[in-house]
């Protein structure tokens, strides 16, 4: 059919409108959540987070649908929206990373005490899902761009979200002030990087880089660095982590758990697609380069998270470590180091957000994020002291629990790939991690309570959220080798993707 001189070829439309048909469904249930909210009283908005959990539920129904294909040995890669968007077997993985994470977050948003119900933070929460989907399925350095401002300004406002809290508001504005100064100097590394080739598209950026040669030149490097300091920010790595603890801290604690994973995994999805592929032809130029940002992001994160009395703190400066970790992977450049960065980050959402769950309620019950002020916790719930030490246990890397295998594979990556030093690295920072996990543990289940050991009331949204997440890591500790087999097939389509 012809449509002003053009033909319209139907087929190819209706082929990418079913590509991104997750984020068509994400977008509409944003705007029915949002919509439902003029329609509800005060009393019956507790709904909108059941909605909006059962919502996003239904979009992982259809990646789980639109996945199947994606595994057979002819597997191919399906573009959309002009070729801006490709979506292939990784790209599914991230998206189901996403969309658990955002489930989860509504289900322990529901019983958080400070928290006013309203469609529009879950419409956030929803919004800032379908701008990570974008990101990670972009194959424009446009869409790209777009795709990482509606999520960084979605998490802007839901960082500052409780703005009768200074702590909130001032965890916003840093939020803001850290996340646009880092956003222009990655568009301007973009900018350069269309200056350089004339292209916006990443195979078409691939071949002109190709031109130059493996050593590239200068003004690539710079362009180079640029990109890298703008994705730093978004993984949280150093030293552009500064802005991690104080958001952590003063967000709302479900905001802090979505932040942790969907949003880490978000710009590591970016960051796997924009320097294996589109910045393969100058590879000599950033494996150093980034093998050295992984040392001192996983060494720095862990030393400076044992003297933290703040839990949330804690956790923030562990979660700089948890990136220094998959940083290892992106510089193992290969379809090892591409499938341990998936299992990796696969394992973590599930982790941190189980840590933050208990947070969250010792938070409700004691009004308190001190972690010695939790002593004695098992004695009050001992369910919830059980997911506490499931979690540690797991970032810290001890087997038979999945994040063990996470650190392995991570590590069997680098070596395979010649940076034994850098996995020497990331197990001796494994040990020194373990340290202050154990103290956590030792503090709930050791120490003399300091108040009354009366039975903690677990709210069943976050008991649901906890019991989740801690099945969770037991069936991918359990469970392996299917999700890493799943993960290397991954890795093979991402890397043959161009």
């Amino acid at each position: 059919m012809r449509y002003g001189g053009k033909s319209v070829d139907y087929t190819e439309l209706n082929r990418g409108l079913l590509a991104v048909l997750p984020e068509i469904l994400l977008l509409v249930l944003g705007f029915i959540v949002i919509g439902s909210d003029l329609f509800l009283g005060e009393a019956r908005k507790r709904a909108l987070g059941w909605l909006s959990m059962i919502g996003l539920i239904g979009a992982l129904v259809v990646v789980g649908v639109q996945t199947a294909p994606l595994l057979g040995a002819d597997a191919d890669v399906r573009p959309a929206l002009g070729n801006m968007v490709r979506v292939d077997l990784t790209v599914q993985l991230f998206r189901i990373m996403f969309g658990v994470a955002a489930a989860l977050t509504c289900l322990i948003s529901m019983d958080f005490k400070p928290l006013k119900q309203s469609g529009e933070f879950y419409g956030l929460v929803i919004f800032a899902t379908l701008g990570m989907n974008m990101m990670a399925a972009a194959n424009n350095i446009i869409m790209l761009y777009v795709a990482l401002e509606t999520t960084s300004i979605t998490l802007y406002l839901l960082a500052g979200y409780l703005r009768e809290s200074p702590r909130s508001s001032e965890a916003g504005m840093k939020y803001f002030l850290f996340g646009a100064f880092t956003s222009t100097i990655l568009l301007y590394g973009l900018s350069l990087i269309y200056g350089f080739t004339g292209q916006t598209e990443y195979g078409a950026v691939v071949k002109a880089l190709g031109a130059l040669g493996p050593a590239g030149t200068p003004p690539t490097f710079v362009a180079l660095v640029l990109v890298l300091v703008g994705f730093g920010f978004k993984v949280a790595a150093v030293p552009f982590h500064m802005w991690t603890p104080d958001v952590y801290e003063g967000a709302p604690t479900p905001i802090t758990a979505f932040v942790s994973v969907a949003s880490k995994a978000a710009g590591f999805a970016v960051l796997v697609r924009v320097f294996l592929l589109m910045f393969a032809p100058i590879q000599n130029q950033w494996v150093g380069l980034v093998a050295g940002l992984s040392l001192l992001t996983m060494t720095l994160g862990n030393v400076l998270a044992i003297p933290q009395r703040n839990l949330k703190r804690m956790l923030a400066y562990s979660s700089i470590a948890q990136a220094g970790y998959v940083l290892i992977g992106v510089a193992a450049v290969g379809e090892l180091g591409v499938a341990a960065v998936l299992f990796y980050l696969a394992v973590y959402v599930l982790t941190n957000v189980a840590a933050f769950a208990v947070v969250e309620v010792v938070t409700n019950v004691m009004g308190t994020e001190n972690l010695y002020e939790m002593a004695g916790l098992s004695r009050r719930s001992f369910g919830l002291a059980l997911g506490m030490m499931l979690a540690m246990l797991s970032l810290g890397g001890v087997p038979p629990l999945a994040g063990f295998f996470a650190k392995f594979y991570i590590f069997q990556a680098a070596i395979s790939n010649g940076l034994v030093w850098l996995a020497v690295a990331g197990v001796l920072n494994s040990i020194v991690a373990l340290y202050y996990y154990l103290v956590v543990i030792r503090v709930i289940f050791v120490d003399p309570s300091k108040g009354e050991e009366t039975p903690a009331a677990i709210p069943f949204t976050l008991r649901a959220g906890l019991v989740l997440c801690s099945v969770g890591i037991l069936f991918l500790g359990v469970f392996v080798t299917p999700w890493y087999n799943l993960a290397t097939r991954a890795a093979q389509t991402l890397i043959n993707g161009l």
